[in-house]
């Protein structure tokens, strides 16, 4: 971007040409500014780190105290300083917003007029520019990629100036640029959304929302782990939905899968803030919990961590069609894991023994049943 050195023939063995030094005196500064945004450019992670220099180097470059970035909400038809450098008198405050229909920018646009040294004459019927005394005004519109209008760059001043040789094409420069790290900083956002909707699927059971079997697996070692720092136990309440292939045979597998949800949603309910719940597959389930730091009190945390668990897994389930199902309860059984005894599989193989001795003991008093419904409501 060096301008070229001057055509006319120099003699040989006369003095440097006069005209040659001054070119590469004009250059000098071009040359320093050049160097300044290649700087800002390699250096700035984010917008704000990027703008910032740039419009300073803008005020060096067009003389106007002013110098901003704004973004455009069209739908909202809201316009919006984001970014603002004052070294004058005017001030353009940072986060001023004002109707886009009012703006500089827009007559700017719709007119195909980027500069103006008689902002009040020619542009009078502008609220914002009487407000801010703005007398001269050089935009451009930042446009990215798919054409959207993300905002302008601008420069403004209170007094009447003349526009700069060059200052029209640094102002392209520096929009271009600036668009590119909106662009940047967009498509980073897209992929940190989208790792996290992988994550969240890849960790997550479908149906019911709930942690699934992968997810379960990976929060009880990291459980465990910390249980053996800390010295306390993990507890796991295994669940298994006794009756539900009989509500799936006879209600359909709609039904069924309705039924989970609702009771997947009851477990939700009776967790406390640092309790898991997880679905681990078909009709089972599994909440993790922090036993107590003392011995003596773990049989009793044991015994109301499954009475909880038992509790919210009992009563009428109203699903669609007006199906109200009455539920005598799930089967529980719940594991206290000392610290540094087991791994997550083990834990949840004797949490799965601890569930089946309780459906045992359950099947031993009463023969059971799958669940009737009362009535159509």
């Amino acid at each position: 971007m060096v301008a070229a050195a001057s055509m006319h023939p120099v003699a040989k063995g006369s003095p440097r040409s006069p005209t040659r030094e001054g070119t590469q005196g004009q250059n000098r500064p071009m040359d320093h500014l050049l160097d300044q945004i290649s700087e800002t450019v390699s250096s700035a992670r984010t917008l704000e780190e990027l703008t910032r220099p740039l419009l300073e180097m803008l005020e060096s470059v067009t003389g106007l105290e002013s110098t901003y970035l704004t973004t455009i909400d069209l739908q909202q038809s809201i316009q919006s300083i984001l970014y603002a450098r004052n070294v004058g008198g005017m001030q353009i405050p940072e986060g001023l917003s004002v109707p886009w229909g009012d703006t500089l920018c827009r007559r700017a646009l719709d007119e195909g007029r980027p500069f103006a040294d008689d902002v009040a004459a020619r542009w009078g019927d502008s609220q914002a520019a009487r407000a801010l005394g703005i007398q001269t005004y050089l935009s451009t519109p930042v446009h990215l990629a798919d054409g959207s209008l993300y905002g302008t760059l601008c420069a403004a001043s209170a007094a009447r100036h003349e526009l700069p040789q060059r200052a029209q094409r640094m102002l392209s420069l520096f929009a271009a640029l600036i668009a590119q790290q909106v662009e940047r900083e967009q498509l980073v956002h897209k992929l940190i959304e989208a790792n996290s909707l992988l994550r969240a699927f890849a960790t997550t059971d479908p149906l019911t929302q709930l942690a699934n079997r992968r997810a379960l697996q990976q929060e009880l070692g990291r459980r465990l782990a910390l249980a053996a720092q800390r010295g306390t136990p993990v507890m796991v309440a295994f669940v298994d939905l006794d009756g539900f292939k009989a509500i799936n045979d006879r209600h359909g597998h709609d039904a069924g899968d309705q039924f989970l949800v609702a009771l997947a949603g009851r477990l939700r309910v009776v967790l406390h803030a640092d309790e898991m719940a997880a679905r681990m597959g078909g009709d089972e389930f599994v909440i993790l919990a922090w036993g107590p730091a003392d011995p003596a009190a773990q049989p009793g945390a044991e015994q109301a961590l499954r009475d909880r668990v038992f509790e919210a897994t009992v009563g009428d389930y109203r699903l669609e069609g007006d199906l109200r199902l009455p539920y005598a309860g799930a089967s529980v059984g719940v594991l206290g894991a000392a610290p540094g005894m087991l791994d997550a599989v083990q834990v949840l193989r004797a949490a799965d023994a601890a569930m089946y001795a309780v459906k045992r003991r359950r099947q031993a008093s009463s023969a059971p049943r799958a669940p009737e419904p009362l009535n159509r409501l």
